[in-house]
Parts: C-alpha cells; sequence; structure tokens
C-alpha cells in the first residue's frame, strides 16, 4: 500500500486502510473500491489523503504499533471520559475503562519495541484532540520503553500522555475550533489548559504524583521558554519531557481544517534542530532512532533522481530505509529494491515525490 493525498484518488482505487467516522464506526473497510462519492464524504469529515492498495505499491505493509481495533476504541474511551467530566458516577466508570486500556496498549507496544513508528495517521478532523491523546500516549510510550522504564513506569507514563490535554475541556470550544489566527488573549486562555488539566487530575482522580505534574509540565520547555511556570532542564519531570516532543511532533504531522499538516521529515527536522532549546536533546536522540521520517508507504525521491516506495524502516537508522525503485530517469521500469542501509549504495532521500510524479 502507499499514501496519497485526498486530491489525487480516483475512481475505482483499492482502499489500503480502514477509514472510520466521527462516532469512531466503520467509514469504509480496508480493500473497499473507491468512488468518487466516498472521497467528497472524506472530505466533508477532515481527511486528507489515504491509503491505497496498487500495482505499484503490492507487498508493501504498514505494521502499526498497536492495532487499529485497540486505537478507535481508546479514542472512544477518551471522548467519553473527557465529555463526562461533570458527572462523578460516569467519570469514575470511564476512567476505569481508560486505566484497562492503558494496560492493553503498553502490552502491545512492548511486544512490538523494535518497530519503527510510522506516523502517517488517519483523523477525522472533527475529533483532533481524542485522535492526538491517543497518538501522543503511543508515541511517549516507544520514548518510554527505548528509554528502559519498567512497567510501572510505563503504565504512568501512558495515562500522563492520554490525559496530558483533558484542561481543554475548560477552554471555549469557539476558540478550540477556531480556523484562523488566535489573538493574544485567546492564546493566554488556550495556554491555561496545561494548568487546569493539572488540578482537575489531582482533585478528581486519585492517581500518581507524577501523572499530574507530567501534565501541568507538557508545555514547560528545556531553555525555559515554556509554560505555565517558565522552568529549565531536567527541573522537566521526565514525564513532562517525553510529552512535550510526542505533543509537539504529533500537532505537527496532523491534518487540520485550517492547514495541512507536515510530512514526518519535516517535523522530524524540527524536532531535531530543537534539541537543546525546546527539548531535552538525549530524548530527542531517541526520539530519531524510533520514529520514522519517511513511514512506509510514502513516496520518495533519491538522490541519484530515481523514485520509489519505502517499504521498510531500520531502528537506529531511520534515514536510510528499503525502498522499492519504481522509475529511473522519469521513466518506469520493472521494479526492484534498494537497501539504503547498505553501504554499497551512496544514496540518500531527497524529498517526498509527489503522487502525480509516481503516476505520470
Amino acid at each position: 500500500m502507499r499514501y496519497i493525498p485526498i486530491g489525487c484518488v480516483k475512481e475505482g482505487m483499492i482502499l489500503g486502510k480502514t477509514l472510520y467516522g466521527e462516532m469512531g464506526e466503520i467509514l469504509l473497510r480496508e480493500g473497499a473500491i473507491v468512488h468518487l462519492s466516498y472521497v467528497k464524504k472524506m472530505k466533508e469529515l477532515g481527511y486528507f489523503g489515504i491509503y491505497i492498495e496498487d500495482e505499484l505499491s503490492e507487498g508493501i505493509k504498514v505494521q502499526d504499533v498497536i492495532s487499529e481495533d485497540l486505537k478507535m476504541k481508546t479514542v472512544k474511551a477518551v471522548r467519553n471520559f473527557m465529555q463526562s467530566s461533570s458527572d462523578e458516577k460516569l467519570v469514575k466508570r470511564s476512567f476505569s475503562n481508560i486505566e484497562n486500556l492503558i494496560e492493553d496498549i503498553v502490552d502491545e507496544i512492548l511486544d512490538n519495541k523494535d518497530l519503527v513508528v510510522n506516523m502517517v495517521d488517519l483523523k477525522v478532523a472533527t475529533n483532533y484532540t481524542f485522535y492526538h491523546s491517543v497518538n501522543v500516549s503511543v508515541l511517549a510510550l516507544v520514548l518510554g520503553v527505548a528509554l528502559k522504564l519498567d512497567r510501572e513506569e510505563l503504565y504512568l507514563l501512558g495515562m500522563t500522555s492520554l490525559l496530558h490535554d483533558m484542561g481543554k475541556i475548560f477552554t471555549p470550544s469557539e476558540i478550540l475550533d477556531k480556523p484562523d489566527k488566535l489573538t493574544k488573549e485567546e492564546y493566554d486562555e488556550i495556554k491555561k489548559h496545561s494548568q487546569n488539566g493539572y488540578r482537575y487530575v489531582k482533585e478528581k482522580l486519585d492517581v500518581n504524583t507524577k501523572v499530574y505534574v507530567g501534565i501541568q509540565q507538557h508545555h514547560e520547555r528545556f531553555d525555559g521558554t515554556g509554560y505555565p511556570n517558565g522552568i529549565t532542564g531536567k527541573k522537566i519531570s521526565l514525564f513532562g519531557r517525553v510529552i512535550a516532543i510526542s505533543d509537539v511532533f504529533d500537532a505537527l504531522v496532523s491534518d487540520r481544517p485550517y492547514r495541512k499538516g507536515i510530512l514526518p521529515s519535516e517535523g522530524m527536522e524540527y524536532i531535531m534542530g530543537s534539541g537543546g532549546t525546546l527539548f531535552d536533546p538525549d530524548i530527542v536522540n531517541v526520539f530519531s532512532k524510533k520514529i520514522a521520517p519517511y513511514p512506509i508507504g510514502t513516496c520518495v525521491i533519491l538522490s541519484n533522481g530515481y523514485l520509489g516506495i519505502v517499504v521498510k524502516n531500520y531502528e537506529n537508522y531511520c534515514l536510510r530505509p528499503l525502498v522499492k525503485i519504481i522509475k529511473e530517469n522519469e521513466k518506469c521500469i520493472e521494479p526492484y529494491y534498494i537497501n539504503l542501509l547498505d553501504s554499497n549504495y551512496d544514496v540518500t532521500i531527497k524529498s517526498v515525490a509527489d503522487a502525480m510524479e509516481m503516476t505520470s
């Protein structure tokens, strides 16, 4: 399979990954034939691209660090928990569900701990906060495993990252969903969410101190330019430092109604360029070895001008994937593979290819 922008989807294409609606219901199953009427609905829901199966990408599979089923269950659970925040009985019941799901997420990530994360996410724009919370939790836990945290610490990190934006329930929806640039006053209101989340979780939930401290500190920055308290370096809790990177990366690569997300490679470049200033450089180093800048299914242009599709990423060598070459000098050829990890190949990935370049 390969990922293409929604504007390049054509009648008769085969869907590579299942799409879900606003309430987590299945919208279109993997393997379905795409019709133009479906594309219209995808656009209405805020999908900016989909995975397709075709001859060019035959045999290319994206393996997720947690199953799609578990992910969707957790998205629903976060939504239910955040929407029931004013009802104590519902809060208790929905939080119990979240605790169980965190255990399941930790289990699946530990089972897939050698996988490199391929962060091309298909999510409905209106449910951004809930999908974002789950994505940040997955990224944080992958980092936690790489940092050799024990299971109890991973569980607490998973809970902290899943609830890191809990304070947004107190932010007016007209500010959260505003499609234009925020005013200073509106931005100041948004910035209250980390402190509001800290207070809510501390007062309403029976959790370890590390959880609400991490929620409070996920917008602190290594050089002291963050909020709410402007603390620096290792004075920021480990959970706060891990979630800061995970939160920013997912926000950068996510499509929103008012802007398209940047490429994972560009998101990685931003994170790496901010090591030692915005983010803990040691954690940035770990992040760069576990998150793929060129996810499987990404169409790429190599430094020699060849075009191909990323087939496999390697832990610790994320810039040197296995690539299926489908064009040489703009001419279609019989596909073959180049492993950029092999020192015999003195080529690198130059850029991500436009979908039209792959088919023209």
